[in-house]
């Protein structure tokens, strides 16, 4: 089994698109800790930095895809390990590799823009429908009122509470009132005219 899974990531060459979460060039703690963190609140914090090369600013291949340079302003030499051999530098892989990177980039904005679209979707609807299900409710909990009956939101079958639709019929009466007096004031005749009209 351990050789079955060294296997099957012999064609692996960015990660981008990984099926695994954890590639095994990465901290497993780091994620582990961004798992944990993560699901301790609805809304967690991004953290400052984690140790993959996926969420990393540097895109994944870009150190291997360029030998390493001398700082720009340093005069200090740039020391080199003794025991690993140069990179081979290739101007056509490294372009190949920034354009791989690229197209992959790309590929995951899309996605994750459409999931974004759908995930305001789904919260615009779901709002709308408690918008509507809170009016209707309200209306039941008046002519309950009305007949002089006890009215419970979960018997209509809504789930919420009464006082929550309490507060809302109250909030839609007080905007009707309103709409009746902008209406006098802004639209409605004066007085004088009403009254040698009538």
């Amino acid at each position: 089994p351990e050789g079955k899974a060294r296997s099957s990531r012999n064609a692996l060459c960015h990660g981008l698109s990984s099926r695994t979460a954890v590639l095994p060039t990465e901290d497993l703690a780091a994620y582990q800790r961004h798992c944990a963190g993560s699901s301790t609140s609805t809304v967690p914090p991004l953290p400052p930095k984690l140790s993959s090369p996926r969420n990393s600013p540097t895109p994944p291949g870009a150190s291997t895809a360029f030998p390493p340079s001398k700082p720009i302003g340093s005069a200090a030499p740039l020391i080199l390990p003794a025991k690993k051999p140069a990179i081979a530098f290739d101007i056509v892989d490294a372009h190949r590799a920034l354009a791989m990177l690229g197209l992959h980039g790309q590929r995951l904005s899309r996605q994750f823009q459409k999931t974004l679209q759908q995930l305001r979707k789904s919260q615009a609807e779901r709002l709308e429908r408690r918008q509507r299900d809170l009016k209707n409710a309200a209306a039941l909990s008046e002519l309950h009122k009305h007949k002089g009956l006890p009215c419970d939101p979960a018997q209509d079958g809504f789930v919420f509470s009464k006082d929550e639709v309490e507060a809302f019929a109250q909030r839609l009466m007080r905007l009707n009132e309103s709409g009746q007096v902008e209406y006098i004031r802004s639209y409605a005749p004066p007085r004088s005219l009403r009254a040698s009209a009538g």
